[in-house]
């Protein structure tokens, strides 16, 4: 890639979907990793987070101290990633095989938030987007200042995003899905 290309640019652009798509994605899937970096060393945390469509922002939450804290103060530049894998494809090359996959990639700016109201937000926004079923102040107890205390709300600024898939048709040759399965 052309180092003066936007940071969101598709290299295989047939693959390549529009801002709009990979927002879509942010709703759909339920989980994503944050990438950081300091010293040349590169970090990633998987994390449940909540996408802020109005502020274009994702908030996500973590430890007060840690690798990551340690690498946002440092340098504030992120990477978000949400992707998910559709059927294997099989090929008569090695070169040839494949997978679906759906993804999109969120270049931003993060802050840890300080404002006790938006930390709260951010927390009820990732509540209620996993336990939307739950309502505070009626199944539980709504987030306490002791609480926000000890809990570091992050906030993702987003930048630039971009959004890729690959699809085949439903009768491709031998598509199969991936056999794994999460245990309960």
């Amino acid at each position: 890639m052309n180092p003066q290309s936007p940071i969101n640019e598709i290299r295989y652009k047939k693959r390549a979907q529009d801002e709009t798509w990979a927002r879509a994605l942010l709703h759909k899937l339920p989980f994503g990793i944050l990438a950081t970096e300091l010293k040349g060393q590169p970090f990633q945390k998987p994390s449940l987070f909540a996408y802020d469509e109005a502020r274009n922002a994702i908030y996500i939450h973590g430890a007060l101290e840690g690798r990551m804290r340690t690498n946002i103060e440092a340098n504030p530049r992120v990477c978000f990633c949400v992707a998910e894998m559709g059927r294997l494809l099989p090929a008569d090359t090695a070169m040839e095989f494949g997978v679906e996959y759906a993804s999109a990639v969120v270049f931003g700016e993060v802050v840890t938030v300080l404002d006790d109201d938006e930390a709260r937000l951010g927390l009820q926004l990732i509540l209620d987007r996993y336990f939307p079923h739950m309502k505070s102040g009626e199944d539980y107890r709504p987030i306490t200042a002791e609480e926000l205390d000890i809990t570091a709300v992050y906030r993702i600024d987003i930048q630039a995003i971009s959004g890729k898939e690959a699809r085949h048709p439903a009768d491709y040759p031998g598509a199969f899905t991936y056999p794994y399965q999460a245990k309960p």
